[in-house]
């Protein structure tokens, strides 16, 4: 479960980090906005890196579907849009995918 809350808070920082840049250069924010930004994205990869998983690659990929997970939660909290029927299915398929590449029996 530790791994779940280390990917959650990776996902959180990276989407705001990516954000800060995007409403920067998007939406006309100041610049002063790109400095939230890159604190937020070392704290993403600091909190990736504390992932207890003996392949970086693995651990990557794992990743990948909390990522998508945490990213329809972003769009319907933060941009205030209802994730559809399709973006739920999908987004469950891909945290039962994180969860098969992460936990799944090794020998």
């Amino acid at each position: 479960m530790n791994a779940y809350l280390l990917f959650a808070a990776a996902a959180l920082a990276e989407i705001a980090g990516c954000f800060a840049f995007w409403a920067w250069f998007r939406l006309d924010k100041p610049i002063w906005w790109l400095a939230p930004g890159l604190l937020s994205l070392a704290v993403f990869a600091a909190s990736l890196a504390l992932v207890p998983s003996d392949a970086v690659g693995r651990t990557y990929a794992a990743y990948g579907g909390i990522y998508i997970v945490a990213s329809l939660l972003w769009l319907w909290l933060v941009e205030g849009r209802m994730p559809d029927r399709w973006d739920v299915g999908g987004g469950m398929i891909c945290l039962a995918g994180a969860s098969l590449i992460l936990f799944g029996p090794r020998g």
